[in-house]
């Protein structure tokens, strides 16, 4: 019996197209797709959603989003550290996943999330990946035992993704993979 890959869904950016967190999501793609897995990324363009409960349920962009996190196996998630906090566009976003709440699988339940804090220094991006990660939680989500710090003061990626830091592309890695063993599990 043949199985689809497992379609892994990376959401994250900022209003700024080519994003250093877009750029890091693509890196946690590349791993993921490497593996066998159909991904795709909603990057900031993608998340300039209306603020939570003023748009209408058929908002394209709403839709697009629930549709997508609804079809995903497996969701990687990073946002930038604003102030000690995960940005309001990516809060935002994940505040529209309240609309899955009566779905058969509802939220994020049932799939493994890894989660990316980046901060241009260790204590916000530390308390992004622990706002994220906590939120997951609170949508039924399963983190992965490894979550990512990046210093963008310290890594650079590429417009493709590549990384200069082995050490952080392999924390990447580790997480891209951690969320496809899951999805192995749980199939």
């Amino acid at each position: 019996m043949a199985t689809r890959p497992p379609y892994i869904l990376a959401i994250g950016g900022t209003t700024r197209p080519g994003s250093m967190t877009e750029r890091v999501l693509r890196n946690a793609l590349g791993h993921a797709r490497a593996r066998g897995a159909q991904v795709q990324l909603l990057g900031g363009d993608s998340l300039q959603l209306p603020l939570y409960g003023t748009a209408a349920p058929d908002h394209p962009l709403v839709q697009t989003l629930l549709s997508e996190v609804r079809r995903a196996d497996g969701v990687i998630l990073a946002s930038p550290g604003y102030h000690g906090a995960l940005s309001g566009l990516m809060k935002n976003a994940l505040d529209y996943l309240e609309e899955a709440r009566s779905d058969a699988q509802p939220y994020l339940s049932r799939r493994a999330v890894g989660c990316v804090g980046l901060a241009a220094g260790w204590q916000a991006g530390a308390a992004t990946l622990g706002g994220l990660r906590g939120i997951v939680h609170a949508l039924r989500g399963w983190p992965t035992p490894m979550g990512v710090v990046i210093n963008s003061t310290h890594t650079r990626f590429d417009a493709d993704g590549a990384c200069d830091d082995a050490q952080v592309d392999q924390q990447l890695q580790t997480m891209a993979h951690q969320v496809l063993e899951f999805c192995q599990l749980h199939h």
